[in-house]
Formats: C-alpha cells, structure tokens, sequence
C-alpha cells in the first residue's frame, strides 16, 4: 500500500507512530451511562494514530505503522489518515480480525470511562514482525509508541522489533503508556509490560493517573515522579489535566501551568500534547537540554492539549498550528514555576 496526498512539507524530520487505531463512539450526551446515553458519534482515535495526525496538523511530517481490519472501518481510519496528511505506508489490514471499536462514556466534567469491543482486533493481535515497514521506521527521527500493542503477541514481538529497528537507525523514542487497564489480563501484568520498555525510551509521558498506577504513590509530587527516572532517559512529563504539566531532566525541573477552557471531552488531549512537543523537537533535539526554550514549548503544547478538549472526539479536535497559535495570542501568560 503506498501513501497519497501528503502534502510537502520540506526538509522536516519524520515523526513515526506505531500502535493502534480505531472508532471512538462518543455519547451524544455527557454525564450519563453507555446504557443511557440516546445516541453516539463516530469519531476515528486511538493514541498513537491520533499523535501522527497532531504532528501533520501542526505542519509536521508523519507516517503511521499499524493494523486495521480490512473492513469499512478499517479503510475509513486509512483515508482519514490520508486526509491528514499522514503516511500510511506502514498500514497492514486483516481479512481475519475487526477493526476496533471502543464506546466512551463522557462524565460531566469531561473525563471518560471506556469499553472495548476487540476480541480479537487487527491492531492489538495479528500484527507481526515480517509484515513491517523497516525501511519508514529507519527514516523516522522520532519513534512514538504506546503499550496496548505489548498485551498480546504477535503484536508484542512486532512491537519490540520495531523500537530496535528505529533506535538503531538513530531515532528518538518517545513513548507514552497511555493506560487502558480494561484491556489488560489483571493490574499486575499490565505493570509488568508497561514497565519492561522503560528504560529504552528517550522521552516518556505519563499522566497524575498513570503515575499513581505504574508507582503506587497517590502523592503526585516530584519525588514519585523521579522515581520513574532511568539514566539514559531526556525527558520525562508528568500531564496533570487542568493543572499543566511538570518536566523532568537531568539537569532541571520544573511545571508549566495550562489553559482554563470549557472541556467538553478529553479524548485526544493527551495525544495533542504529544504531538505538539515531538514536532516542536524533531529536528532540533537539544531543545531537550535548554530550560527555557523547552518552556515554551511545554507552554504550546499544552495550548493545543487545552483546544482538544473542547470538542468531542479525538482527531476531530486536534488544532492545526494557526489555530494553536491564535488561541496563544488571546491567552494571559500562564505562570511557569522553576525548581
């Protein structure tokens, strides 16, 4: 399969995700049960499909490495990928399994609870090693994953194929857990899987929820934060929602306050925000090793996290950087705390 209509966008470093996509049904409603809610939209997601198309929105450069069923769905999510600009030559599709599908329940604050429909999926099951693309994840500067693709095999074997291939070739890997605990066998082994790749990854995100998982502190302060710290790692973030971020390196730290915004669902903010950053440091990594100029970043970053919140659905809402960049200019400079 080979890609089409993906605009030029010049000499930039390619940003490669790996992993899952799928359908999100959002409840038409907000705050009430799947059982309850009268109605559902469509809305195309998954992290690691949402982060490429953040990245492309925002100007950058992108390919996606995944399964999808070779069912409407499945070519429906290839198009949209597409449409936005993303490479979709690492695409497979599977006559056997379905493509994915996941129904969200919207709290009235915007959070969300979710179940899953992939027994099995394309993106979670069948993909394996042979079938990969080395020649995109080679020419990739920055490798992103997540961890639903560790759960089972073959998909695991691909997974663990796919980072090697990429840190050989030179890239950056960046890697965010992005928890589903209901597709996990039991609390432990999703622990367990998440935890065996840490130490590979460049730059790790985690949200105030992963961190109390993955450590089992419920105080969200640096000390736990830290703790998740391995000696090669660049950077490691900890999402806080409506409280910004914080950032680890070796040589600083510190938080970066976010956007006040009515949320009406946070589907994809987290996959905004990382997208923003990857493309922010593609190719210039020692953005990394400089406080100030990571602040600024960190601070567009969470612009577009903030603006992702305001619409239902992930890929819908993600920003292009002109809008990024117009929500900036009507903003009243947050506060950035230094330690």
């Amino acid at each position: 399969m080979t890609s089409s209509n993906t605009p030029s966008t010049g000499d930039k470093g390619l940003v490669v995700s790996f992993g899952e996509m799928l359908i999100d049904f959002v409840p038409t409603e907000s705050g009430v049960s799947l059982s309850e809610s009268s109605g559902f939209l469509k809305a195309p997601g998954g992290a690691p499909a949402n982060v490429a198309i953040a990245v492309s929105r925002l100007g950058g450069r992108a390919a996606f490495v995944g399964k999808l069923g070779d069912d409407d769905f499945g070519h429906m999510l290839a198009g949209i990928l597409r449409k936005n600009g993303v490479d979709d030559q690492g695409i497979n599709f599977d006559r056997g399994a379905r493509t994915a599908l996941a129904f969200v329940t919207l709290r009235s604050d915007g959070e969300r609870e979710f179940m899953f429909y992939r027994n099995p999926s394309a993106d979670m099951q069948t993909l394996r090693r042979y079938e990969l693309n080395l020649e995109l994840i080679r020419s990739a500067k920055v490798f992103h994953y997540g961890s639903i693709s560790l759960i089972t095999e073959p998909c695991r074997s691909a997974h663990m194929k796919a980072m090697e291939v990429a840190k050989e070739a030179g890239a950056l890997l960046s890697y965010d857990p992005n928890l589903r605990e209901p597709l996990w066998p039991s609390h432990e082994e999703a622990r367990t899987q998440i935890m065996s790749i840490w130490d590979k990854a460049d730059i790790i995100k985690v949200s105030d929820v992963e961190l109390e998982f993955l450590t089992g502190n419920k105080t969200i302060d640096d000390e736990t934060a830290m703790s998740l710290w391995h000696p090669t790692l660049k950077l490691l973030l900890v999402t806080l929602g409506e409280n910004g971020c914080r950032y680890y390196t070796k040589d600083f730290h510190g938080s970066v306050e976010t956007f006040h915004v009515d949320a009406v669902d946070t589907t994809g903010a987290g996959d905004s925000f990382v997208g923003a950053l990857l493309n922010k440091i593609v190719d210039d990594h020692s953005v990394l090793e400089e406080e100030e100029r990571l602040r600024k970043v960190l601070r567009f970053a969470n612009a577009c996290g903030a603006i992702t919140t305001t619409k239902k659905g992930a890929i819908p809402a993600l920003p292009s950087d002109c809008e990024a960049l117009s929500f900036l200019k009507r903003q009243i400079e947050p506060k950035i705390l230094i330690f």
